[in-house]
């Protein structure tokens, strides 16, 4: 943010919108979409500064600008004068654009403003829910559940939201339940969607595949939009791909692609990947990387696909627009680790370690610094681990084992 607003003070001004929306890029902070808000009002670029103030309106409703001057909802008034106003048909086209080339603050945004219409607001709290979890804002996607379920149009409607909370809260079972309630009133997208979603998470018989593919088809029959049905047959690619069913899978990606779901690009390199065509499933990421708006994800998962100096290359791009990724530090240290530079290898898992000590990075450089008979680095890692999972197995072994070397 500092280097932001360093480089708009000198008028460098392509420069500090690049800088902050490295950030939004991986981590949707209300004081960055308020500082953006403010260098799109100084460009006099309207229409991008209330997608901002409606962004950040839809994460704190009450949320103040200026160190708490100014509520967050005057400026949106202010605005909102300087830009055309959408009708609804407008509204769905932008929500639908938005959606598919996976830009989620203009998509949220977009739902801002058409809540404020006649429009069907529990459909509308539900879609904002779901981005607001790929967003990873758990409590905003609760409320905006919540708020679905208050304003459904009808008793099957509710039983789906009902479902969709008791399933995020971990109450899976009490959610499938909520599903097949809401069937028996009304056969609906959302109700067959839910069960198979819940279904796939929660059943352990191999065999209940075949049902979740049974009611992803009935959900596909049902009316719905194509946001949605596009959802569907990409959940459905997914369930063909783990059957072994390649061909099906494709089918149901491509159509998915018809559609405008930008995101079942991953699915069909997949498949171009099982097939043993890794050329093809590079190029697939390669127009997912084109089309997305946030696409570190797109470059993690393009760099399975390519060989080891393209591998590098696309990680250290994840690296720089989302620094918060592990699994570049996890592969350039193993890189590393096989060069015979173990210094460098574990720097740089202490660079992941600095923002995730999750219980995998210190047990991978806990191993590395027992290779370099560092015992006291290595006992300090398993400790940290194991104080985390008292019951990792891996750890304990490692821990036993580099205790006996102990001074």
């Amino acid at each position: 943010m500092y280097r932001a607003a360093t480089l708009m003070r000198n008028q460098n001004v392509q420069a500090a919108l690049a800088e902050i929306n490295r950030v939004l890029g991986f981590k949707l902070a209300l004081e960055c979409l308020e500082l953006r808000f403010c260098f799109y009002l100084a460009l006099e670029d309207y229409k991008s500064a209330i997608c901002d103030v409606q962004a950040i309106l839809t994460l704190s409703p009450d949320y103040r600008m200026f160190e708490g001057w100014v509520a967050a909802s005057q400026f949106r008034t202010l605005v909102r004068e300087h830009v055309e106003n959408w009708t609804t048909a407008d509204c769905w086209l932008q929500l639908y654009d938005r959606w598919s080339s996976v830009d989620d603050i203009g998509s949220l945004s977009v739902i801002y403003q058409m809540l404020e219409s006649d429009a069907a607001k529990g459909v509308l709290y539900f879609r904002r829910s779901l981005l607001l979890l790929r967003l990873n804002c758990p409590e905003a996607a609760m409320r905006s559940l919540q708020l679905a379920r208050q304003h459904a149009s009808s008793d099957d409607e509710k039983l789906v939201y009902e479902g969709w909370i008791l399933y995020d809260t971990g109450h899976c079972e009490e959610g499938l339940q909520k599903a097949e309630e809401s069937i028996e009133i009304k056969r609906s997208f959302e109700a067959f969607f839910l069960k198979a979603y819940a279904l796939a998470d929660s059943s352990q018989d191999p065999s209940s595949s075949s049902i979740v593919v049974s009611l992803l088809e009935d959900a596909l029959k049902c009316p719905s939009d194509r946001l949605r049905k596009g959802q569907a047959l990409n959940n459905l690619g997914s369930v063909y791909v783990d059957r072994g069913k390649l061909d099906l899978a494709a089918d149901c990606y491509i159509n998915a692609l018809k559609i405008r779901h930008a995101r079942a690009h991953q699915g069909l390199a997949r498949v171009h990947f099982l097939r043993d065509d890794k050329s093809a499933a590079y190029e697939e990421m390669s127009k997912l990387i084109e089309k997305a708006r946030n696409n570190a994800s797109a470059y993690e998962k393009r760099s399975e696909y390519c060989d080891s100096e393209l591998t590098k290359t696309d990680l250290e791009m994840v690296t720089r627009l989302d620094p918060l990724r592990v699994y570049p530090y996890r592969y350039r240290a193993a890189v590393l680790m096989d060069s015979h530079k173990e210094a460098e290898a574990i720097a740089e898992l202490s660079r992941a370690i600095a923002f995730k000590a999750d219980l995998h990075l210190l047990h991978l450089r806990a191993a590395f610094h027992e290779h370099v008979g560092d015992v006291m680095g290595a006992l300090r890692d398993c400790r940290a681990a194991l104080s985390v999972d008292p019951n990792h197995q891996e750890m304990l072994e490692l821990h036993s084992r580099v205790n006996c070397h102990e001074p």
